[in-house]
């Protein structure tokens, strides 16, 4: 029996881009004819995320204090190892083993009040238009939330978009870089945890 989540789908042929849908957006980076790849069949079971079988095969259980920014007991804030060419992009995981199923209550009651804090240490830089959040979870088991800042005024890059414009354009400089990953450490330090 198909799946109910299939059936709609052109798997295995030709797809169609959904008249109204982000290439006719305005902040979509791309022009002119895309040819949109064919939809391949599912890959069931799914092949498996890294540090699915345990702390013992997590990336970032193995080296946890890598690229980071700011850490608590139970939070560590990280780059993803050089310059992007948004102003920041940061990830945010447990020091524990969780992914968003199983984190503890005590972890989850801390988790947006600490994204608040974060989105405030990010817009204290200044020049930031926006702070997108988000979750995806389709690299790795152990939790983690991205941050990318928008810069002020550049509207073309609003929205889901954020993050192919970030693979498009130039990278900043590293100094620049570094200094604000200073600049938003000591400010989420000033209220608890420790800056990196």
């Amino acid at each position: 029996m198909p799946d109910r989540f299939l059936t709609h789908l052109p798997v295995g042929g030709p797809a169609q881009p959904f008249e109204g849908g982000m290439p006719g957006w305005e902040i979509f980076p791309f022009e002119g004819d895309l040819r949109v790849k064919p939809l391949e069949a599912p890959v069931l079971p799914e092949p498996p995320r890294d540090g699915e079988d345990g702390p013992d095969t997590c990336s970032t259980c193995r080296d946890p204090m890598r690229n980071v920014v700011w850490s608590d007991e139970h939070w560590r804030l990280r780059h993803l190892g050089g310059p992007s060419a948004v102003p920041l992009t940061l990830l945010l995981w447990p020091a524990g083993h969780y992914d968003s199923d199983d984190l503890p209550a005590e972890r989850a009651a801390e988790l947006f009040p600490l994204a608040q804090r974060i989105e405030r240490a990010i817009m204290g830089l200044g020049g930031i238009g926006r702070v997108h959040m988000m979750k995806v979870g389709d690299g790795a088991s152990h939790l983690h939330l991205w941050f990318m800042a928008r810069p002020a005024g550049l509207t073309q890059l609003r929205g889901s978009c954020l993050a192919l414009w970030d693979d498009l354009l130039p990278k900043q400089d590293d100094a620049g870089w570094r200094a604000a990953l200073a600049e938003v450490g000591a400010a989420l330090a000033a209220e608890s945890g420790t800056a990196h």
